[in-house]
């Protein structure tokens, strides 16, 4: 088979996470993910079934919103996106996120975007991906030093959505919001479970021998090399380039 690209292994991962979902919204500056969603609109497309909507901030082609992110957060909220991403500048084990700085607020430096709409849509999309392609201690930390959206609720909150595992440069993991914690449940090509945990400050759950994160078959394969990769173009060009160079190199 073809050498596969790490991030050819994320996008054919995404796609698979994302597997039975009718509309899934992707935020900007984010290409990994947007190529997964593409790929699974590419497989259900060849494979003659139901059409799977995507809605891309900041692309014109793949994108059906007019006023960007406050239609995005009147869809969900309508419960009208089944899947969603967000990553954090540091994730904990109970999948708080944190996307506003390192320090005691609000003197933290750095300083990140910020929370726009992270903790709205955490609470209403229910399947949240989280995807962070470093994989590092300063990255996945014991706890957060801000919670710009928390992980989990305490009993009694309404909450309809949250996160179902966790997409990384290293493995794939699921997680259990009965406990609020993580499982490995498969690592990439190259990478071994101590390597994982010495680049994780939480404790996760694994089994003894973890399995290898499947790779993406031929005709997938083909598929994002082809078609995906020409209608990511028309969002992240640089992206697309540097893919085709990479793989062919």
């Amino acid at each position: 088979m073809t050498d596969v690209h790490p991030r050819e292994i994320l996008i054919a991962s995404i796609a698979r996470l994302l597997d039975g979902v009718r509309h899934v919204a992707v935020g900007a500056s984010s290409p990994i993910p947007a190529a997964g969603a593409m790929l699974l609109r590419a497989l259900k497309k060849h494979a003659g079934a139901p059409p799977v909507r995507i809605s891309i901030l900041g692309s014109v082609e793949h994108n059906f919103f007019t006023n960007g992110s406050a239609e995005l957060f009147d869809c969900a909220g309508q419960g009208r996106i089944d899947a969603f991403f967000l990553g954090g500048g540091q994730i904990d084990g109970q999948a708080n996120i944190n996307l506003v700085g390192i320090g005691d607020y609000p003197a933290t430096a750095p300083r990140w975007p910020g929370s726009f709409g992270s903790a709205y849509l955490y609470f209403v999309v229910p399947r949240v991906i989280l995807f962070r392609e470093e994989h590092s201690p300063r990255v996945f930390v014991e706890k957060v030093d801000f919670i710009s959206a928390p992980g989990t609720s305490e009993a009694g909150v309404h909450r309809t959505g949250g996160p179902v595992a966790l997409l990384t440069g290293k493995a794939l993991f699921s997680f259990d919001k009965s406990r609020s914690g993580f499982t490995l449940e498969s690592l990439h090509p190259g990478h071994d479970l101590n390597e994982v945990k010495q680049a994780t400050s939480f404790a996760f759950r694994h089994a003894e021998r973890p399995g290898q994160t499947e790779l993406p078959d031929p005709a997938t394969l083909a598929l994002l090399r082809g078609q995906v990769m020409d209608e990511l173009a028309e969002t992240y060009p640089e992206f697309a380039n540097q893919m085709r160079q990479e793989v062919c190199a």
